[in-house]
């Protein structure tokens, strides 16, 4: 499959490496790339073409009054893990735009957080190849009981860069 742009291109020159380097690598460099992504320590488990799984461990710097992990964070982790994966398609000459991020919360979160995002040929295939559009790209999470938390929704969009 072709790199479209830099992103994909950088994260694809890891691919020779054992799992556990080619994790801490890919994390550090989506740290890099979005600061507050770092600060969090939200962590890159999966990350294909198809597929982008990222984590988060219920630590203090995360946590609400209840010992859990805060809402913002949990927002934090699917805005970010769709964000990826509609980012590791789109062109360099265009620039992503979150539209909408809908999350329910459902249950009480066990421990730390899993995201996974799954983009189909479909999707894929439209990110690549419009101008401009949008998607609604839906997370599954899971925390440690294996269980559910929240039910989310994003609607990202593309647009051209303005030179």
């Amino acid at each position: 499959m072709s790199q479209p742009n830099q992103m994909s291109r950088l994260i694809a020159g890891l691919d020779g490496l054992p799992d556990a380097e080619r994790q801490d690598r890919q994390t550090l460099l989506l740290g890099k790339r979005v600061p507050f992504v770092g600060t969090a320590g939200l962590r890159i488990e999966e990350l294909t073409h198809q597929r982008v799984v990222l984590s988060l461990q219920n630590r203090r710097r995360v946590q609400n009054h209840l010992q859990g992990v805060h809402a913002a964070a949990m927002a934090l982790l699917v805005e970010t893990a769709s964000g990826f994966a509609v980012g590791m398609h789109l062109p360099d000459d265009k620039i992503p735009l979150l539209k909408s991020l809908r999350v329910d919360y459902l249950k009480r979160v066990r421990g730390g957080l899993r995201a996974m995002v799954e983009l189909s040929p479909e999707q894929i295939q439209t990110i690549t190849s419009q101008e401009k559009g949008q998607l609604n790209i839906p997370v599954a999470v899971t925390d440690e009981s294996g269980r559910g938390p929240i039910r989310c929704e994003l609607v990202w969009a593309w647009v051209p860069k303005k030179d």
